[in-house]
């Protein structure tokens, strides 16, 4: 049996998230009842909520590196690359803070909106 690896894992949750993105590529398509559409937005709540923790410690994982001496740039610019890093990771666990946040609020939204014939 293969261990599970942090790339694995990511690539599995963007395969789900691609699977997730051609169930529901016309209006009706994945959905039935506007319930599928509350559990399929809490459930991406609950990705958006997780994704910070992960971001984070890959910062970490870098940080670590780099204060370790075991890093270097193919481009000789390994100043400017791990700030592009550490930028980035920063502005993404904010954008994963925010994108919690506006599906939480559309969780809600959803919550007391039901089916009519």
């Amino acid at each position: 049996m293969t261990e599970k690896t942090a790339p694995a894992a990511a690539d599995t949750a963007s395969e789900a998230i691609r699977d997730l993105n051609h169930l529901t590529r016309s209006p009706r398509d994945g959905f039935e009842y506007p319930g599928d559409a509350y559990s399929t937005v809490a459930a991406l709540s609950e990705m958006a909520a997780r994704l910070p923790q992960a971001i984070e410690q890959i910062a970490t994982f870098m940080k670590d590196l780099e204060a370790g001496g075991h890093l270097r740039s193919d481009k000789g610019t390994l100043a400017d690359d791990l700030q592009a890093v550490h930028d980035g990771l920063t502005v993404a666990a904010g954008a994963a803070h925010t994108l919690h946040g506006a599906l939480d609020r559309a969780h809600q939204g959803l919550g007391p909106i039901a089916y009519q014939e």
